[in-house]
């Protein structure tokens, strides 16, 4: 059984993850529709309802889009899907490193535009230089992600029925 339902804005943006009670809540008070369910059922003494896996807010809530979120591994690591901006593979988690495009010996900032996922061979490889100087291009320009649901994207990456909605 599902304990945890994602929540779309009305344009199918996800905006949280929340218990199935307050979910059926929202259903129930008609603020919220089911966009998609499992096969259990909740049963109360005189009905029975799907149980939600996905909603969706029937008005749209206006969310900000500047959320200065603070740069770490994880929040790194989502950024770039886990991927090594050098070479493009996808070892397993534990192999990634968080790799300084300036180098922290030369003045470089751990700030979402400085730092990138990077294999253990291809930040060895870069070692204290720069990609330019050790003849290594990024495969994207870091950046600081400005989208509300970032802080989502590593739970919903781990569902996969709401892994379609990450990205959307």
């Amino acid at each position: 059984m599902v304990n945890r339902v994602l929540v779309l804005n009305a344009g199918y943006e996800p905006l949280q993850i929340i218990s199935v009670r307050r979910a059926v809540v929202l259903l129930l008070q008609q603020k919220a529709e089911v966009v998609e369910a499992t096969h259990h059922r909740l049963r109360t003494s005189t009905a029975a309802y799907i149980a939600p896996l996905v909603i969706r807010l029937r008005r749209y809530v206006r969310m900000p889009r500047r959320i200065r979120l603070p740069c770490s591994r994880r929040g790194v690591l989502a950024r770039d899907r886990e991927t090594c901006m050098y070479c493009g593979v996808r070892p397993a988690r534990s192999t990634l490193t968080v790799d300084h495009v300036l180098p922290r010996s030369r003045g470089g900032l751990t700030s979402w535009e400085n730092v990138v996922t990077a294999c253990r061979e291809c930040n060895h490889r870069k070692g204290g230089r720069t990609p330019e100087e050790a003849n290594m291009a990024l495969q994207t320009v870091p950046r600081q992600p400005n989208f509300f649901a970032f802080a989502l994207i590593s739970e919903l990456e781990r569902h996969d029925v709401w892994r379609k909605y990450a990205y959307a």
